[in-house]
């Protein structure tokens, strides 16, 4: 889990976005999206494409319903959520209590099937402006992934950072690990998430 959370946060050049809140989809494919997802909520990372079934206001439309839906599931089941803002995050502020507590735990994994993907039209609101350093940075850690056994590693937009489907890339490889371990260096040691938002 260690390895994963580091290679979540390097390709992220560990700014966290902390886009999901506390579901699991169970998805056991390998496949991992690179932008960070809040492990302080356990969130799902789950994210769609612009391709998707509907586009900009639909999708996120369609998100803020899901997530309204997700917090009244929540709420039924015995955590107290707030509902979601304008662009369908719901802060749980410090998310850690909820993993331990059994009750909310149960909640969780009853709910999971509420928590919607991230459209990418959200992914682009909430990412943070990245200096032309940082952004450099990014395609340098890019190409060094790419070259160093993670060849489906996602090459950033031009504001530094990977949205929706083109974020998905094999993690669990032993090339892909080794490959996180060689390029860390091009974008400096991860920064720890802070409070949950989903």
């Amino acid at each position: 889990m260690r390895t994963n959370r580091l290679l979540l946060t390097a390709a992220a050049a560990g700014l966290a976005l902390a886009l999901t809140g506390c579901g699991g989809d169970g998805d056991e494919t390998g496949k991992i999206p690179t932008a960070v997802e809040s492990t302080a909520s356990g969130g799902t990372g789950k994210t769609t494409g612009s391709g998707g079934s509907g586009s900009g206001k639909d999708e996120v439309t369609a998100y803020v319903d899901a997530q309204r839906a997700w917090v009244k599931c929540l709420r039924a089941n015995g955590i107290d959520a707030p509902d979601p803002d304008e662009n369908g995050q719901v802060d749980l502020g410090d998310a850690r209590p909820l993993k331990t507590d059994p009750t909310s735990r149960r909640a969780l994994e009853k709910c999971s099937a509420d928590k919607a993907a991230v459209p990418a039209e959200i992914e682009r609101r909430l990412a943070p402006k990245l200096t032309p350093e940082q952004i450099k940075k990014q395609f340098e850690f890019a190409d060094c992934m790419q070259k160093n056994g993670a060849p489906d590693f996602p090459d950033p937009e031009a504001d530094g950072h990977a949205y929706g489907d083109d974020q998905q890339w094999n993690a669990t490889t032993a090339a892909a690990k080794q490959a996180a371990r060689t390029c860390a260096p091009i974008i400096g040691d991860p920064v720890e998430h802070g409070p949950g938002k989903g």
